[in-house]
């Protein structure tokens, strides 16, 4: 017995040697974790629309995609010329205006979206244009054609004639979700054009008082000024939004951005390029979501939706019989619960075809049948 004792003994003594001799001199012989080298790296197959690069976290391929159809744009505006300008007295008194005439510059970005040279980009970044240049990533050159403007949305379309344009692939915006990956690729402060990154913050933003109708993407991707106009696209490279707007007390970007989701941008191209104008169907009312205050002076028991408060004199809602104190809950089959929601539902509806609105009055609910009128377009301001 105590040989087998010293027997076990010196074994384990000649094995904690070794062992140690190993862990000094050849660490990696004990390492089994799995290197890079030594597993297989999943690819999407070719075609299939699913991103594949060799990198890790890597969105150089949507960037690549996506790039390639986003477009700098430089407007020029001509200034007013004076009507005394070319008085002598004037000149006299005021000096030579000439120089103070030149014309006044803008920068934005855009998206091509057809093969023919449509573009998709903001009202605001052309609206007052007298020259419209477009810059494409490959540094060719083309002076833009307005083939219509939608300031309920503050979208544009234009179009320009070159060949073999790159074209981006929209996508389906009602599918993002809060925290999905997303870049944003256009031409900040003129410096050529950016990609940055980030992720969806929050959907459905409104009530900002950038736009009549909002339904914004909000998003952490940097958004600076001349990104205006250009692409927020997914990590496959489609299109998700025409990025608008930030959120700035500084004129940079602060982490709040936001796009106009590609699924309202569709509707606006499809009317531009059809009609010539996106029309929107009008019911002439002044709603406002319920609060206390509104329940109890109208006497509503419900605790949330949409109050009418006013109804225009002839309008196409006081013809149909809707009155003040009203709450609408669904217009042509779809609930509606905020005022944004009662707007994109009215706004969808045809001009001139009746279309069923359900509304509680007091204690009962009855579906009134409302022919809407064509949208106004908004006054510009003088």
């Amino acid at each position: 017995m105590r040989k087998l004792w010293l027997l076990f003994s010196q074994t384990a003594t000649v094995f904690l040697a070794a062992y140690f001799v190993v862990l000094t001199l050849k660490p990696q012989w004990l390492d089994r974790r799995p290197t890079l080298s030594s597993i297989a790296v999943l690819q999407a197959p070719a075609g299939s629309g699913q991103r594949s690069t060799g990198a890790v976290g890597s969105f150089s391929s949507a960037a690549k995609i996506a790039s390639a159809a986003v477009v700098s744009i430089n407007t020029s505006k001509l200034a007013a010329k004076s009507p005394h300008s070319d008085d002598p007295w004037f000149k006299f008194f005021y000096g030579d205006q000439q120089g103070r005439n030149e014309p006044q510059g803008g920068l934005g970005s855009g998206v091509i979206i057809s093969e023919s040279g449509y573009i998709l980009t903001n009202n605001h970044v052309i609206e007052g244009a007298d020259e419209i240049e477009v810059i494409l990533n490959d540094s060719r050159k083309a002076i833009a054609k307005v083939i219509g403007t939608d300031p309920d949305t503050d979208l544009a379309i234009l179009k320009i004639e070159l060949d073999k344009l790159p074209v981006i692939v929209l996508g389906n915006s009602d599918s993002l979700q809060v925290g999905d990956p997303v870049l944003a690729i256009g031409n900040p402060f003129g410096v050529g054009q950016t990609v940055t990154g980030g992720i969806v913050s929050a959907l459905g933003r409104n009530q900002l008082g950038i736009n009549t109708f909002e339904n914004f993407i909000q998003t952490d991707a940097a958004i600076n000024p001349g990104n205006s106009g250009g692409a927020l696209v997914d990590v496959n490279g489609t299109l998700m939004g025409i990025n608008t707007a930030i959120y700035s007390r500084s004129g940079g970007s602060m982490g709040i951005g936001f796009a106009i989701p590609v699924s309202t941008a569709r509707q606006v191209l499809e009317g531009i390029v059809k009609d010539g104008q996106v029309t929107r169907g009008w019911i002439g009312v002044e709603p406002q979501e319920i609060n206390p205050e509104l329940a109890e002076t109208f006497n509503v028991k419900v605790a949330s939706g949409v109050i009418i408060t006013g109804v225009l004199q002839n309008g196409p809602a006081a013809q149909a019989g809707i009155q003040p104190g009203d709450v609408i809950v669904a217009v042509n089959g779809k609930a509606v619960s905020t005022v944004a929601e009662l707007l994109g539902a009215v706004a969808s509806l045809k001009p001139g075809t009746a279309a069923p609105v359900s509304v509680l009055r007091k204690d009962s609910k009855t579906e009134i049948a409302v022919t809407p009128s064509k949208r106004p377009r908004p006054k510009l301001p003088r």
